[in-house]
């Protein structure tokens, strides 16, 4: 088993998912594919697990093809050690040398930022297919693990989409995605303070390279979280300050940054459902599909399906960078440039409260049960966690409902396992929250229901007195505060 150098914080299922891959002992050359948004440490992780095997590492740049073939041709000189560079007339030429690597023992051969490189030579996906074809040198007497790198997220999904040359060739697969909270909470050295790692997460979510960004460290006691998001986050001359609107304008298959921007805009200001979105933007409805397609490939939005009822989506930001982009950064630009962050900041802590905190609280609540939840807590194992709304007679309008917590069986039909409100304010929770939860209980589809589903109650600021008492004589009520949601299970 190769061990996972210290340097590299977190991603054990990535690196044992690479390992995996790099020493399987299938005999013939073998593909595999790593991709994710920038800044996620792909490259890192690459280059380590080059160091670690002995294999090659390749990064491409944006660049002709004759430049990349030269910059190739001096990579695999320096890896075999040879004094001069080599030089390959063309790609098929330096494919076919590069998988000559693993003749003699299993061999990682790395390409990064590929994506650069099939933009500049649109047919090296095929060249590679007919590199990898069954009966070719590479797959007779080659154990070479050639891994193709990007962040050029449509890109790298349409390498072994419907007919491209190379689908079913790849056997591995890894999305790089950022970091959960909890380890991201451990990443940023706030495991001490559950509230503090919340708001940092809310702001910057789970993406490695934000801590060097934000100068290597996160504020270090609450008193100095205002001050570390003026200077950090909302400072013009702070590399993060663009950063929510530069990760659309980045990914290539964005070809009209305006009109995405604007959805994200609209998503952000609390319009979730498609037919909210589209009058937020001045559009129809089925005009829709393209721009929330596009920016959920890209992974900057989310469809969450209805739990209760099929056909029914909302759409919620997945990157809270964009989101603070969007309500803070992009809208009071002019005064940020001035140097007014702290009175930006203070002016919209109504905002940051209910879009920012509000709508990351509910996220994270949902994460917990899906990934930390023990089956004691949640009554069964929990197969989706969504929200919904539940139309009621009694008051004429539908309940919003944070939770719904769904077990799938292969044998029956799924089970709603327990509900569940959040709420991110400043108050602690109270018996009006848990009588509301119980009766939303009592309106859920009886065919959906075998026993009565588990309440469960998320407070960012913890419970009232009562509250805590009634729950603790019941089976059927759990109380979630932050350092149960960091720490628990």
């Amino acid at each position: 088993m190769i061990q996972k150098p210290e340097r590299l914080f977190g991603r054990e299922p990535e690196w044992a998912e690479l390992v995996d891959f790099v020493t399987a002992p299938v005999a013939g050359a073998t593909l595999g594919l790593v991709y994710g948004r920038r800044r996620q440490g792909k490259t890192l992780m690459l280059e380590l697990l080059a160091r670690e095997t002995g294999g090659m590492l390749f990064a491409a740049t944006q660049q002709t093809e004759e430049q990349n073939l030269a910059d190739l041709g001096a990579a695999y000189a320096a890896h075999r050690g040879l004094r001069q560079p080599v030089v390959f007339s063309s790609w098929r030429d330096g494919l076919d040398e590069l998988l000559r690597l693993g003749e003699e023992r299993a061999v990682p051969v790395i390409i990064d930022e590929f994506p650069y490189l099939v933009s500049a030579t649109p047919g090296l996906p095929s060249y590679l297919q007919q590199a990898l074809s069954p009966l070719g040198h590479a797959k007779e007497h080659t154990r070479t693990r050639l891994i193709l790198c990007g962040s050029a997220l449509t890109t790298m999904a349409q390498l072994l989409g419907g007919g491209a040359p190379l689908r079913g060739r790849a056997v591995l697969e890894l999305v790089v995605r950022p970091f959960g909270f909890r380890e991201a909470s451990a990443f940023w050295g706030l495991d001490h303070d559950p509230e503090l790692a919340f708001r940092v997460n809310a702001l910057v979510g789970g993406t490695p390279a934000y801590l060097e960004m934000c100068g290597g460290s996160g504020p270090a006691a609450r008193g100095e979280f205002d001050r570390w998001v003026g200077r950090r986050l909302l400072n013009p001359a702070s590399a993060m300050f663009r950063e929510g609107g530069l990760l659309l304008r980045e990914e290539p298959s964005i070809t009209d940054p305006s009109s995405y921007a604007a959805t994200l805009t609209a998503i952000s200001a609390g319009n979730h459902r498609r037919s909210e979105i589209a009058a937020a933007l001045g559009r129809p409805a089925t005009a829709m599909a393209h721009l929330l397609g596009g920016l959920t490939d890209i992974g900057l939005v989310e469809q969450v399906d209805d739990a209760l009822r099929d056909k029914r989506s909302v759409f919620r930001i997945a990157e809270p960078v964009v989101r603070l982009h969007q309500l803070i950064s992009q809208r009071y630009e002019p005064q940020l440039v001035t140097g007014r962050a702290e009175h930006v900041w203070q002016v919209n802590a109504d905002t940051v409260a209910s879009r920012i905190y509000g709508p990351h609280f509910e996220d994270l609540a949902r994460q917990w049960c899906f990934q930390h939840a023990s089956t004691e807590t949640l009554g069964g194992v929990a197969t989706a966690v969504r929200p919904s709304e539940i139309a009621c007679r009694q008051h004429r309008r539908g309940h919003e409902l944070d939770l719904v917590i769904v077990e799938r069986s292969s044998f029956a039909a799924d089970r709603i396992i327990a509900i569940g409100e959040a709420k991110a304010t400043t108050m602690p929770m109270d018996l009006p929250q848990l009588q509301r939860l119980e009766h939303l209980r009592a309106l859920l589809p009886d065919a959906r229901v075998e026993a009565p589903p588990k309440l469960l109650l998320f407070a960012r600021s913890g419970f009232a007195g009562e509250l805590a008492r009634v729950a603790d004589g019941r089976a059927d009520v759990e109380l979630v505060d932050l350092p149960r949601l960091y720490g628990g299970e």
